[in-house]
């Protein structure tokens, strides 16, 4: 009773609606009361018909009772949420609605994961994302080795992507500091992933409470706790180790990629959310430091293979110097076989839009190309193609969010599932 009373505080601004709705609820009960007593009137020799009078009453309480508690929701809403904006029918209608959406598992890492991310979230917040740790480069990199750490530039970066909205928050936890002493080049956002990792004790922890500061719709978890060194064996025999030196200019000829120590164990919750899963997309994003990286996790491999849900992978647009040099489709889908098994992907969406010859001329530049899609081989792999207009309309050559998006969901509303 005692926590009850403390609706009434003054400040909350609810009070004068809880009166409004009490108002409604006296007013319709009257109502009720007249409307059922043809007498009541009659005896006072009263013109009008007590029915009417009586419908009259409970219609006009039955408004007061709604207006009383829709303001005291859009109240309360103004205080717990003052990020969001618009009506609140839409507001509820459409977290209602994504909430009923398909469960979809992203597995990649860099910027291509969250290009992906920032175009499913309009469709579902059954959403999860996981995110190699193998960074050793930039920000990332330094707290890797300075704090030993898990990396969290590629977390941090799907985070801000599955944002529900976009605010200042968002730009300030990608915001790299420029100057001072030992702040140089680090992110704000990588900063409080630390930091709330050594308040939490765990990293999955951490990234949980960033998630709902940033009230994000669906979740990021790490491929694994482990700590590793992603190394790559190049076609000459050479051993690289570390991703920075993997994706260093003059690096030719991957054969494969591994893991030092090795053997790491995947986080629970991410062999769950596979088999739960509508679809598990593999990429867009660096074939070898990005994407195959999740599949070395003891257990993806599979969690994958046995899960009902369609597999996807989504094929780079460009190919990328060092990693995939004349890369094809089909390339892209061996160098992933070679690393797991032959089967393991359904389908592979495309890109099939042509690009502007002036963006082209700067790839170009830098030793990059279109990657050509051999639709013949890659059928003889047993790989469905889907093909796309898939390109965003600006300075650069990658996939546009929605249009992405767009062509995932409607492979999996087609197949079925």
């Amino acid at each position: 009773m005692i926590k009850w009373l403390r609706w009434l505080y003054p400040g909350l601004r609810v009070k004068r609606y809880y009166f409004l709705a009490l108002l409604g609820l006296t007013i319709l009960a009257a109502g009720a009361v007249v409307a059922g007593r043809p007498q009541f009137l009659a005896e006072r020799q009263m013109p009008l018909d007590s029915l009417f009078i009586g419908l009259m009453m409970v219609g006009v309480g039955l408004i007061l009772i709604l207006a009383g508690n829709l303001a005291v929701v859009r109240s309360m809403m103004r205080t717990l949420m003052p990020h969001r904006r618009g009506e609140l029918v839409e507001t509820i209608y459409q977290n209602r609605l994504l909430r009923r959406g398909r469960r979809i598992v992203v597995l990649g890492g860099g910027t291509g994961i969250a290009v992906l991310l920032r175009g499913l979230k309009e469709y579902t917040s059954n959403l999860t994302a996981l995110v190699t740790v193998t960074d050793d480069g930039g920000s990332s990199g330094r707290l890797r080795t300075e704090l030993g750490v898990l990396p969290p530039g590629d977390i941090r970066n799907c985070l801000v992507a599955l944002a529900d909205t976009e605010t200042l928050m968002d730009e300030v936890l990608g915001h790299r500091f420029q100057q001072g002493k030992g702040l140089t080049g680090h992110t704000l956002g990588n900063l409080l992933l630390v930091s709330m990792t050594e308040l939490t004790g765990d990293f999955v922890k951490a990234i949980q409470e960033v998630s709902r500061v940033l009230a994000i719709r669906g979740k990021v978890l790490p491929a694994t706790l482990s700590h590793q060194t992603l190394c790559a064996e190049l076609k000459d025999g050479t051993i690289l180790e570390g991703e920075t030196r993997i994706t260093q200019e003059g690096v030719k000829g991957i054969k494969r990629v591994f893991l030092r120590p090795g053997c790491p164990e995947p986080v629970d919750e991410t062999l769950k959310a596979i088999a739960e899963a509508d679809a598990i997309v593999m990429g867009p994003g660096s074939l070898y430091t990005s994407v195959i990286p999740n599949l070395l996790v003891n257990g993806i491999v599979d969690a994958i293979r046995n899960a009902p849900g369609i597999k996807i992978y989504i094929c780079n647009v460009m190919t990328q110097p060092g990693e995939t040099d004349d890369y094809t489709a089909s390339d892209h889908l061996k160098a992933i076989y070679q690393h797991c098994e032959a089967g393991l992907i359904e389908y592979m969406v495309v890109n099939t839009q042509e690009t502007r010859r002036l963006q082209l001329r700067k790839y170009q530049e830098k030793g990059a190309r279109p990657v050509r899609v051999d639709t013949k081989e890659l059928a003889s792999m047993g790989v469905k193609v889907v093909g796309a207009d898939l390109l965003e309309q600006g300075q650069l050559i990658r996939h546009d969010p929605e249009l992405l998006a767009a062509a995932v969901i409607d492979l999996v509303q087609r197949r079925g599932i």
